[in-house]
C-alpha cells in the first residue's frame, strides 16, 4: 500500500499516480483495458480477384450481388471517468486532529492513477463530475492538455470541498445525462458510493441499464467506509449523528438500530450487485480502508487475469 504520508509533501497528483501506475505495470503482463477490435462501418462492392473473406454471403443470397464489408478500426479505448462528488463523498469528516482518506479522495487518487494508466497506453481519456447533476464534464481525448486540467479539476477536489456546502446525490439523473452524451462506444468507469433516495432506486437502475443499452462496457466501483457503512461497527454508547447531505441531525445508541439498518444497507447492496450482474457491470466492492492502489490493483490483475481466458 502506498504511505500517503511519505510522498504527500513532495509530489502532487500526476505524480503520486506515475508511481502507482509504474507498479501496476510491472505485474500486469498486458494491458488489462482494450480497444473495441473492428466495428462494422459500411457495405462496398466486390471487385474481381480480392480476397473473399469478408463477403456478406446473407446480402449476396437476398440480391445476388456480391457486396464486402467494410470495418473501422479502433485500436485505442475511449475512457470516460465519473466521479460522484456529492456530499455524502465526503465520509469519513476531517477533523482537527487528523485528515482521514474520505470516499471522494480515495476515488481521487484512484481516477488519478487510471488516467496514467490510460496515458501510458496512449488512449483517449475523459472525465465527468457530478452530485445532484452533471457539473463537469470533459469528453474523451488523447490530449495532454486535457490531461493536464483533469488533473488539475481532481487536485481541487482534494481541498474545495467543506460540510457547509449541501450537494445531494441523484445518480439515476446523471447516469441517464451521460448515457446520452459519451456518444461513441466507451468503457465508463464510475466512482460512487450509490447513496439514493430509497423512492428513486428504480431509475438509478434503469439508467445503469441505459449505458449498457448504449453499448458501453461500465465499471462501478462502489466506494464505501465498510467498517462504519457497511458493518456500523460503532461503540455501544449514544452518538450524534449528521446527515452530511440534509443536515438532519438525531442523537441515539448505534445499538438500538444496528439490526434494522444492517438489514437494510445489506439488502440494498445485494440488489444493486443483482442488477449490475444482469447487465453485464462489473461490481467492484472499494473499502476505502484498503487503500485506493490495492483495491485498484487487485481489480486490474483480476480483469488482466480474465481477458488472458478469451
Amino acid at each position: 500500500m502506498i504511505d500517503r504520508q511519505r510522498i504527500e509533501p513532495f509530489s502532487k497528483l500526476e505524480l503520486l499516480a506515475k508511481q502507482v501506475v509504474e507498479g501496476f505495470i510491472t505485474g500486469l503482463h498486458k494491458s488489462p483495458f482494450h480497444g473495441f477490435s473492428v466495428e462494422f462501418a459500411e457495405h462496398r462492392i466486390y471487385n474481381n480477384g480480392e480476397s473473399t473473406k469478408h463477403i456478406d454471403w446473407k446480402l449476396f443470397a437476398k440480391t445476388d450481388k456480391l457486396f464486402v464489408k467494410r470495418y473501422e478500426e479502433e485500436t485505442n479505448l475511449r475512457c470516460q471517468i465519473i466521479i460522484d462528488t456529492s456530499q455524502s463523498m465526503l465520509f469519513p469528516l476531517e477533523t482537527a486532529k487528523e485528515k482521514p482518506l474520505n470516499k471522494l479522495s480515495f476515488s481521487v487518487y484512484a481516477a488519478a492513477a487510471l488516467i496514467e494508466l490510460l496515458k501510458h497506453q496512449r488512449d483517449a481519456i475523459g472525465l465527468t463530475l457530478f452530485d445532484s447533476e452533471i457539473q463537469k464534464h470533459f469528453p474523451a481525448k488523447s490530449n495532454p492538455t486535457q490531461q493536464k486540467i483533469m488533473y488539475s479539476e481532481l487536485e481541487n477536489l482534494l481541498e474545495q470541498k467543506t460540510l457547509t456546502e449541501v450537494s445531494t446525490t441523484e445518480s439515476a439523473k446523471a447516469l441517464s445525462q451521460l448515457a446520452e452524451i459519451i456518444h461513441k462506444r466507451s468503457l465508463v468507469v464510475i466512482f460512487s458510493d450509490m447513496f439514493e433516495n430509497q423512492s428513486q432506486l428504480d431509475d438509478l437502475f434503469s439508467s445503469l441499464q441505459h449505458l449498457k443499452y448504449k453499448k458501453h462496457d461500465v465499471i462501478l466501483f462502489h466506494v464505501t467506509d465498510k467498517k462504519m457503512e457497511l458493518d456500523f461497527e460503532f461503540e455501544n454508547r449514544p452518538y450524534h449523528f449528521i446527515d452530511i447531505e440534509t443536515k438532519e441531525e438525531i442523537k441515539l445508541n448505534p445499538t438500538q438500530v444496528k439490526e434494522m439498518y444492517l438489514q437494510k444497507i445489506n439488502e440494498y447492496t445485494e440488489a444493486l450487485k443483482l442488477k449490475c450482474g444482469q447487465y453485464s457491470i462489473d461490481f467492484i466492492e472499494a473499502d476505502i480502508n484498503k487503500g485506493f492502489d490495492a483495491v485498484l490493483q487487485a481489480y486490474l490483475v483480476k480483469r488482466n487475469a480474465l481477458l488472458k481466458l478469451r
